[in-house]
């Protein structure tokens, strides 16, 4: 899953792509280096980034999605919040609803993905609320509230990914925790997307002040990740992440090989 933001302010993207057509350009390239999902965001989520108004976020985004449904066969996300922009995106030619408040921000959501027969990534986040101490029973106890209301709103489960919400109000020593844990999301049962690319936390351990120089360090945590489960990828570098999961799976073939012949 490439990400594309059409916003003058996210973190390390920001103001690229503000142009529809520098917009698709990008994701197409992303595209050609072996993306097969392209997230395109009007609103950034980095910490203290002032909110947009509806109109503003379908202004960045819908003539984004509905030039790239044109040029390509990519699977398109838009990430939103808001039940009113997720409803036209889709509209729009968008396949997926990436939702960084998990169905809880906005009480109309979960419908309208139910209406279109949508995916549907529902994330994990410690904002606007108390989490628990533990990062592992927090992670059950907001999906799990949000898989009820996707339930109730008529959501297919086939239809759902979960994502845990790397650097989403949890600090350094919550991130390294949670990827030290992440087998353990595997009980939910459902595909588990991992969203680390160029987090502060990665800067943090690694010593790199600048978003862009953390592309090594988001393919790290993209191997130990892949390793643990996860099974969707949300990157800005897109090549490098090929790279990691090249060698990652790699691995994990050998492993299912090595198992296979022991139990014959």
């Amino acid at each position: 899953m490439a990400i594309v933001n059409a916003t003058p302010d996210s973190f390390s993207d920001g103001g690229l792509y503000l142009a529809a057509e520098e917009a698709v350009s990008h994701a197409l390239s992303c595209v050609e280096e072996g993306a097969h999902i392209i997230d395109i965001g009007g609103e950034s989520t980095r910490p203290g980034a002032l909110a947009v108004s509806d109109a503003q976020e379908q202004d960045r985004v819908l003539p984004v999605i509905e030039k790239l449904r044109k040029e390509s066969d990519a699977v398109i996300s838009v990430d939103t919040y808001r039940a009113s922009t997720a409803e036209l995106a889709l509209k729009a030619g968008a396949h997926i609803v990436n939702d960084v408040f998990g169905l809880q921000k906005d009480d109309d959501m979960a419908a309208v993905v139910a209406a279109a027969r949508a995916g549907v990534c529902i994330m994990h986040t410690g904002r606007e609320r108390q989490k628990l101490d533990d990062v592992i029973e927090d992670q059950y106890a907001f999906l799990n509230s949000s898989l009820d209301i996707a339930q109730k709103a008529g959501i297919e489960r086939g239809a759902i990914v979960l994502d845990p919400g790397f650097g989403f109000a949890k600090d350094e020593a919550e991130n390294i925790a949670l990827m030290s844990r992440f087998d353990e999301l595997s009980g939910f049962g459902l595909p588990i997307l991992a969203g680390t690319s160029r987090k502060r936390f990665i800067g943090a351990l690694t010593r790199r002040e600048t978003a862009e120089e953390r592309d090594v360090g988001t393919a790290a945590t993209t191997a130990i990740l892949r390793m643990a489960g996860a099974v969707v990828f949300r990157v800005h570098n897109v090549a490098m992440t090929r790279d990691a999961l090249a060698i990652a799976d790699a691995v994990l073939r050998q492993k299912r090989n090595i198992k296979g012949e022991g139990q014959q």
